[in-house]
């Protein structure tokens, strides 16, 4: 079951990064579920978790948009 969860989570992730990279915004709800992605043990991709240091530079420099 524990497999199943962490392959669902990267699905979730790429989907979380492709929707904020086409709006060019970011909800704090989107902020705190990649930020968990990040700092927890799930299986994600370097490449996701490239993209989302890429989202959090982008923050840091006002290219994306934090919303509520």
């Amino acid at each position: 079951m524990r497999g199943n969860f962490q392959g669902k989570s990267t699905v979730n992730v790429k989907q979380i990064i492709d929707q904020i990279l086409i709006s060019g915004q970011v909800s704090r709800e989107e902020y705190m579920q990649l930020t968990s992605a990040i700092l927890s043990d799930k299986q994600i991709t370097e490449e996701d978790r490239r993209q989302i240091n890429h989202i959090f530079d982008y923050l840091q420099a006002g290219r994306l948009k934090l919303i509520d």
